[in-house]
């Protein structure tokens, strides 16, 4: 939702730049934001997406250890994610403070 409203701003920006009336840091600003917060979460997102796969395929091979399994899944997934989160605010603090 993030990168939405960062990519809309980023337009604004560029179009503004592209008037004369915005200086080209503004718009840069923008886009480094977005950039982060962008490649930022690929890493996390490609980590939970072979979590979550490799949780199933182990709890699909044995049931039985299904309550196991979940609680390691979701605590990886917490740490995949810590990252994304400091991504999301590496772009604030680039959109907002520099």
């Amino acid at each position: 939702m993030f990168g939405l409203e960062v990519l809309l701003s980023v337009s604004a920006e560029i179009q503004a730049v592209a008037d004369g009336s915005a200086q080209y840091s503004e718009a840069f600003k923008w886009l480094a934001a977005g950039l982060a917060v962008g490649l930022g979460m690929i890493g996390p997102g490609i980590g939970i997406g072979i979590l979550g796969a490799g949780a199933l395929n182990a709890i699909g091979r044995n049931p039985e250890a299904r309550g196991p399994i979940l609680q390691n899944m979701i605590l990886a997934i917490a740490f995949a994610e810590a990252l994304g989160i400091y991504a999301l605010i590496v772009a604030v603090i680039l959109a907002f403070v520099v």
